[in-house]
Parts: structure tokens; sequence; C-alpha cells
């Protein structure tokens, strides 16, 4: 009744599926009937918008990416066939197939239709060609296993050794799972397939359900994460990776592989049988500290399931894997694409930028949604974002890097953090990152994000940087925003008190005070021993800094990696009053039961 054949349709969740996160509605969508993205037949274009703040009136898409949708079904005119798929046109394939208006106004359905209900739903929706109208089609409780969760229970699975790898695609879940590989090309294999093993199709389908559920993982080569292998994997509670693309080519029957989706948004296949273990906590149990506990954060997808660890917001949340992962090109290979001369570096850009015309934007708007995503996560705790801090080598490893990076001998020490940002051969780059961060704040609405500039030099560079923020739109004071500087050179903690009069903040960065504090450069193996955060003259740094920040009425924190590796570390920063400490999240629960003694010893 409904027209999709002749525009889209696709499924949306009011809740994230994989970590079953509350705070999102997640929107898949093709091209024709809706069939096509139930069945798994084509993958879908994925969109995340952000519930609390689509509720104040932001246009809050945190994050869109691009399906194939290679596949459209329609109706035929043939009598004894109803439906049948046509290719879609490769320039077709290459756009969102909906408006960024059209999934807000799904979003605000979805979160009605889940208000109406009271609680998570799973619901299909389908747009009218005809009429240019959308239209939900189908709405019921969302059934998945995350949904259902106990959430004072947080279960990790950690793969202890690491394996060749045979296959990956996109993980379902964050469980892993092992057993020999049964492929089944189509439903006459069924009666084959064995308990516990893993089972590897094309696609699934409902008459699959009797085996799926005594698998011990899922491998397709088609669908996204709302096909149908997706969709009962998660209410059994299997591992699954869909969108292989080749798994039944490149794995064989019989052969015992470890399936992992315990890795972020990308599952793989593993040779053999790997070890892995897993960790449940009770958060019941787990004591509250007076000294605030963050986490270091950096990898968006992974972000809805660690903001289930105890946290009190995100320390350090860093640019640097938006960029390399999501980005992938120097962002002055964007500022300067028409004037590129090698054509093939032009080429491999068009190809990552497809849905964009101007590059400058795919970086700002890519940068934004990665960023978005790691602040809606937390909402409406504090997110410290650092700004870029890649070295000059890490940059050159960009597409395109090495056209504007120089050779530096000694990286770690040389052109990077605040330095870069009012270069004259970065300046327009680092103001991109300021349009993100700002498109962020204000149009997404996530307040929360506060601003971190690292490896600040000198108290001039601090008001240089300040003010080229400020030609953004990026105040410091202005509708809350906070800028803070990481304290990692020893002049940051010589100066603090001036530097207290241009910053909110101070975060410790314990590598880098490390090594400039002891004069040796961290990346040389030939020196590493005798880097030591626990060395009498950084612990004085560490202290003079604590003092400093407190007598100015300033935030004192720490992102370094000291307190998650040495529990002796975390003990003296308590002793001398820090604010906060952010940890790696595999080390949370640990430090906090460390913490909590330490206070309880101090009377605090």
């Amino acid at each position: 009744m409904v027209r999709s054949d002749l525009a889209s349709s696709g499924v949306m969740f009011s809740i994230d599926t994989e970590s079953g996160f509350k705070d999102v509605v997640y929107i898949t969508s093709i091209y024709g009937l809706g069939e096509n993205i139930v069945q798994g037949a084509v993958n879908p274009d994925e969109f995340y918008v952000h519930k609390p703040t689509l509720k104040k009136g932001f246009n809050s898409i945190i994050s869109k990416k691009v399906g194939d949708k290679k596949l459209k079904m329609i109706y035929s005119e043939e009598s004894n066939k109803p439906v049948k798929n046509i290719f879609v046109n490769e320039k077709e394939c290459n756009r969102y197939s909906i408006t960024d208006n059209e999934i807000l106004k799904l979003a605000k359905w979805a979160v009605t239709i889940e208000e109406h209900y009271k609680k998570p739903m799973d619901m299909e929706w389908a747009k009218d060609g005809k009429l240019g109208k959308l239209f939900i089609v189908q709405a019921r409780p969302e059934t998945t296993v995350q949904s259902q969760k106990d959430l004072n229970k947080l279960e990790e699975y950690l793969l202890k050794e690491k394996g060749k790898i045979l296959v990956e695609g996109k993980s379902v879940g964050s469980k892993i799972g092992s057993g020999k590989v049964r492929i089944i090309k189509d439903a006459s294999g069924i009666n084959y397939f064995k308990k516990g093993e893993v089972l590897v199709t094309e696609m699934t389908d409902p008459d699959w359900e009797p085996i799926m559920k005594i698998a011990s993982a899922i491998i397709t080569e088609k669908g996204g994460r709302t096909s149908h292998a997706a969709i009962i994997s998660r209410e059994f509670g299997i591992p699954a990776i869909v969108g292989t693309n080749d798994a039944t080519h490149k794995l064989k029957n019989g052969e015992f592989v470890t399936v992992s989706c315990a890795e972020g948004e990308k599952g793989f296949v593993y040779s053999g049988k790997l070890k892995y273990k897993i960790i449940t906590h009770n958060l019941k149990k787990i004591p509250k500290t007076k000294t605030k506990i963050m986490l270091i954060a950096g990898t968006p997808e992974q972000a809805f399931e660690q903001s289930f660890i105890p946290n009190d917001g995100v320390g350090l949340a860093r640019e640097e894997f938006i960029i390399s992962s999501y980005i992938k090109i120097h962002p002055n290979a964007l500022i300067n694409f028409e004037n590129l001369k090698d054509k093939k570096l032009k080429d491999q850009i068009e190809g990552l930028t497809l849905n964009y015309k101007n590059k400058k934007q795919f970086y700002v708007d890519k940068l934004a949604e990665g960023i978005g995503t790691l602040a809606a996560a937390f909402y409406p705790k504090d997110v410290i974002v650092r700004t870029s801090d890649f070295k000059t080598n890490e940059y050159r490893n960009l597409i395109g890097g090495e056209l504007y990076e120089p050779n530096e001998e000694n990286p770690m020490i040389g052109w990077r953090g605040a330095s870069r940002y009012y270069s004259k051969n970065f300046i327009e780059a680092f103001k991109l990152e300021c349009y993100a961060l700002k498109k962020v704040r204000n149009e997404f609405g996530l307040k929360n994000v506060k601003i971190m500039i690292p490896f600040c030099r000198t108290v001039e560079e601090g008001k240089k940087v300040q003010k080229i923020m400020e030609t953004c739109g990026l105040k410091r004071g202005k509708e809350g925003l906070e800028i803070y500087v990481m304290c990692e050179v020893p002049s940051n903690v010589l100066l603090a008190d001036e530097f207290s009069k241009i910053f909110d903040g101070f975060s410790i960065g314990s590598n880098d005070l490390t090594q400039l504090t002891l004069g040796l450069d961290r990346d040389s193996e030939i020196i590493a021993s005798v880097s030591n955060e626990n060395d009498p003259a950084v612990k004085k740094f560490v202290s003079e800094i604590i003092e400093k920040a407190k007598k100015n009425k300033r935030k004192i924190g720490i992102c370094g990696q000291a307190p998650s590796d040495f529990p002796e570390f975390a003990k003296f920063l308590v002793e001398k009053g820090i604010d906060s400490i952010s940890l790696n999240p595999d080390s949370v629960i640990k430090t906090i039961l460390e913490i909590s003694k330490v206070e309880k010893k101090l009377k605090r």
C-alpha cells in the first residue's frame, strides 16, 4: 500500500541493539521495498540520533554511514511474480537513501512510539515515492538480550591471544564463540547442522531459527545489523558477524574457528581455538569514590558499551582514532583538493568523500560525528576532547600526508599540539577541528563537551590558540565552554599560576611529562627502562601542579597511562588530592577498588 518501491524503507530501534544503550534511535534505510533489509540481502545506510538532545530541539544526528544498497526490490508486472530485484546504479548506491530531515522525523516518531508503549521498540517504516511521505508500518517491543540485560552486571569478553584472521565483517553483540565451521548454502542443508557449530551462510531467514539458536556463532556474507541473522543472534545472545562478503568461500567445512565480536565495530573470524575469558562484575558492589573516576576513550563504536562501566565521564577523548579510521585523509589534502596534481591521489580522496562536493565539510562532519558519538554515550557527564595530537610521522601516514608534513628527526618533541594550530601551514586544518567541535556543541546540543589543548609549551601559545578558536565560534566561558590544557611539559608546572589565568583546568599527561622530566624519547626502546612515572622527579612535578591548581581554584586531573598500570601511582595521586583520574576502560574496576581503600585510610 505504501509505494516504497519508488522510494525507501527501513527498520529502526529506539535503543542501540548492540549495547542496550537507551539514549539513541538507530535507523537503517535502503531503496525499494523493505523485504531486502529484513532478509539481509542488502547492506543498509545506518544512522544514530541522540534522544535527550533531540527532545530539546537539536538536530542531533550523531552518526551517518552509507551502505552499498546494491539491490532494490520493486513491484513486478509479471502475474506469476509480484516483486523482483533490480540493481541500483553506482551513483545512487553511494548516496544516502533518506535526507537529514527524514532521519530526524523518523527519530522523533520513534521517541513518541517508545513513550507510548513505555518500552524500547522495534519499528518498520516506509516512504511512499508518489506521495513523498513517511509511514510507520509496524511497531513491536524490542526483544534482544541487550534491551533486557541486568544493568547491575557488567560482562566483559576478553580475547587472551591472537590468531590468523580468516574473515572479517560487522560485529553483532560483544561476545566470543568458537566451534567447527558448518557452511550451509540453502535450507536443504539445515538437517546437517549440529549443536555448537559455527553457522556460515550467505543469509538466513525465519526457517533457519531452530539451528541458529544452537549455534556457537553465526557468520553471514550479506546483511547489516538489522538483518534477520543479526536480530536473531541478539535475541539468543549469540555472537554474529554479518556482511563478510566472502565467508562461504574463505572458510572450510569442519575447520575450527574463533568468532570474536569483542573488539569493537569489526568482527573477526580467527583460525583455531583461541583462549578467551569472561569477567562478570556486580556493579552494585563497586564503591563510589570521592576522587572522580573518568575514562580514556577514542573509539566511537565502543562508546555505548563503555558507558555502562562505572564512571564520572570522559577525562580524555582522543581525536586521533576518528581521524585515522573515519576520515583517513590529511586535512590539508581536503582543503587543497582542487589544486592537487596527483590524479591517483585525487581519485582516492574522491572515493572516500563521494557525498561531499565540499571536501572540507567531509572532515568537519566525520570528526563531529565521532566526537558526537563519544559525547552522547556519556551525556550529560563531562567529555573532555583533546584536539589532535598526531606527530609529523603520524600525519604523514594519512592519505596525502607526505605533501604537507616535514621529516623530523625526533617528532615526539617536534611540531605537535598547540604549535601546529597557529602555524601558517596548519591553521586552516585546525579551524576544521574547531568547526567540528562547534557543530557537536551547537548543532547536536552536546554542551557536555569540554576542549583540551595538548603540548602547549608557553602561555603565549595558549593565548594564540584560543584567539583562533574564538574566530571559529568557540569562546571560553560562552555557553559554559571550558578549555583545559594538558600538563605534559615542565613549563606547564613551573608557570602553572600563569597558565591558570587562561585555562579552566589541567590534565596531567604522565607519559610526556615523564619523558621531558627525565630527558628521554619514549619512542626509543634503548632507554625505555629509564622511563618511570614513579621517579621522584616526576612525582615532585605532579605534586606541584596539583598544589598550584588547587591554589588557583582550577580543576586538576590526570589522563596518562600511569594510574592504569601502577596502583601505587594511583594511590599517590589520591593522597595528593587530585580531582579526577582517567583510566583505560579495562582497568577501571580494579583501580576503583584500590582508590576506595586509600580514601578509607585517609578518611575521605
